[in-house]
């Protein structure tokens, strides 16, 4: 139902058929990377890639599968659910999505928050 590809923010997720809304598009496992950890993973590329996470928001977790692959955008067509009793984040189509459409989720969580992000938006 999904593979990566290129797409004009670089590497991106894409539907290989339709996606009907509400459709579960990926349940990504996650790697908690505690508070006190976090100074080292920020050092990397992999701080561009991370979710906030757990009491307070203050740990951080590198989604698997697809999950940190999706792009940002302020119109997505997916939306995501942090579910921290199973430790995965799970992607959803927010509308249709037809295949070959990139998958695109809004980085601030809420599909409809328009605050400004960490980088420019294209």
């Amino acid at each position: 139902m999904l593979e990566v590809k290129e797409s004009k923010y670089g590497r991106g997720v894409f539907a290989t058929r339709d996606i009907q809304k509400g459709e579960l598009l990926d349940a990504s496992p996650i790697i908690v990377v505690p508070h006190e950890e976090y100074k080292y993973l920020k050092k990397t590329v992999l701080s561009n890639y991370v979710f906030w996470w757990g009491k307070n928001d203050k740990a951080r977790a590198v989604a698997l599968g697809y999950g940190s692959l999706f792009n940002h955008s302020y119109t997505p067509n997916a939306k995501y659910k942090f579910k921290r009793k199973n430790d995965t984040i799970n992607f959803y189509a927010y509308t249709d999505i037809k295949a070959g459409e990139e998958i695109l989720v809004n980085y601030n969580g809420d599909p409809d928050d328009q605050s400004p992000l960490w980088f420019e938006v294209l």
